[in-house]
């Protein structure tokens, strides 16, 4: 693990404060679009589809710069390109509010998308502070800045009526710019970066920061960060267009329901590094895919009128989701989102204590990536189908089998590997031993990828 030696009584709480609210402006930043689009729709007369392809543009830019991003973090360290990463942002939203075209919006949206580059920073310089037992709830406690998204949903339709979407976005990138300068003044080195500058020792290069993503166990996490963090960004873009669309209701009440499920998506984040802590991050994981099932499966269901031939003439039964039973599964949706989200980030500095930046960044770019088709693929099969439910038809198809994959995976490694684990019934993901698995690349046949090697089989 990291040396965090050296470091002050409640740095670590601090600096983990300031990330978090850091991230919290950036994430706000990075779904602009789920308001400002609708305003901006309107006014281009754009297709469901041209309408996705506009809200997921960010999410492409901030999926795939996590990569890079996250090697960069590990090379130079969490605050300086934290701070590059915020300034370049807040001239980039700046500029969209000058865009006019609907080519200009997309290239404009490139660049607001950097915003989202900023969680796989964040999670490379927090885990520098905290001792493997504490990993998970700093992680969750700094994911929570997800209710950025929340701020956005609530905030910029109020911002929209009394402004406009162009000033909305100024005011936006000023506030960017505010939290970038704030972050390099108070935020400090971590103790890793500060021990490599004093020792004169060069940075790791990139060629062996992503050495790690040949391992399969890099990719099946990404897998699951697809669905709860990838449909999470979608969910909150989409949202707003949905109420709009499918109910009829105004900009700001939208507005205001989008942020009820943005919120708990949010801040019960830390709970769910919590919980990955106390009883094991595969754990959580079933509880979220299990719940949402359930919810999609109602939610995906669309307005039906049956009618049946009775003894005394045709009866007719009609089964529909109003807005508040709509809103409430959303907000539990969101929820157990959350938790997912925690969860799959408290495997990386276990398995990865070294290439926190690397990893993290290809599971966040792999997740992000859901977030950017997502919202296209919404927008295709509204067009396609007619049917507004059509998005969560097809979310309830992906956690189905990401579900199903997970589960006959996990248990048929653990037989081949562990015989007497097949009575098992605890689902624990966190090892004994702290110890990297050797980056040899390798397949689920040849052993548990959830069991580094040297150390025992998680109970």
């Amino acid at each position: 693990m990291h040396d965090i030696d050296g470091t002050t009584a409640g740095q670590p709480h601090r600096m983990l404060g300031m990330s978090t609210l850091a991230f919290t402006v950036c994430f706000a930043v990075w779904t602009i679009f789920s308001i400002i689009g609708v305003r901006i729709k309107q006014d281009l007369g754009l297709s469901e589809t041209e309408f996705g392809i506009l809200v997921a543009t960010p999410v492409l830019t901030g999926s795939i710069s996590r990569i890079f991003l996250g090697v960069w973090t590990e090379q130079y360290g969490g605050r300086l390109i934290f701070t590059l990463q915020m300034l370049t942002t807040a001239v980039a939203t700046f500029l969209l509010s000058m865009a006019e075209t609907y080519t200009m919006f997309l290239v404009a949206a490139l660049g607001v998308g950097l915003a989202g580059g900023s969680f796989i920073i964040g999670v490379a310089y927090v885990s520098r502070w905290y001792s493997k037992d504490a990993q998970g709830t700093a992680l969750g406690i700094f994911g929570a800045g997800n209710v950025g998204a929340a701020v956005t949903n609530f905030g910029a339709p109020f911002l929209v009526v009394a402004f406009g979407w162009e000033q909305t976005a100024q005011i936006y990138s000023v506030i960017l710019a505010i939290m970038a300068v704030t972050f390099y003044l108070f935020a400090a080195d971590d103790p890793a970066h500060k021990a490599r500058k004093a020792s004169g020792e060069k940075p790791v290069s990139a060629a062996m920061q992503l050495e790690p993503l040949r391992n399969i166990q890099v990719w099946r996490f990404a897998t699951y960060y697809f669905f709860v963090f990838g449909a999470f960004v979608a969910m909150a873009s989409w949202l707003p267009r949905y109420y709009v669309g499918a109910y009829g209701l105004d900009l700001t009440s939208a507005g205001m329901l989008a942020a009820a499920y943005s919120l708990p998506g949010s801040v019960f984040r830390a709970l769910g590094g919590w919980m990955s802590d106390k009883w094991g991050a595969r754990f959580v994981m079933y509880l979220t895919f299990a719940v949402s099932l359930g919810c999609l499966f109602i939610l995906s269901y669309p307005e039906t009128r049956y009618v049946v031939s009775g003894i005394d003439g045709p009866i007719e039964f009609t089964f529909g989701v109003g807005v508040a039973t709509f809103a409430t599964l959303t907000v539990l949706l969101g929820f157990v989102m959350s938790l997912g989200k925690a969860a799959v980030y408290k495997h990386i500095p276990v398995y990865y204590p070294h290439h926190v930046g690397s990893v993290g960044g290809l599971v966040g770019m792999i997740g992000g990536l859901g977030g950017f088709v997502l919202p296209v693929s919404f927008g295709i099969m509204n067009d396609l189908t007619g049917v507004w439910t059509s998005c969560f038809m097809l979310m309830f198809l992906l956690v189905a089998i990401s579900f199903v994959w997970m589960h006959v995976a996990i248990r048929r490694m653990e037989t081949r590997k562990f015989p007497a684990l097949a009575a098992e019934t605890y689902l624990s993901d966190v090892p004994d031993l702290p110890v990297p698995r050797s980056t040899t690349d390798r397949d689920d046949t040849e052993q548990d990828d959830d069991a580094p090697r040297g150390a025992k089989p998680a109970r």
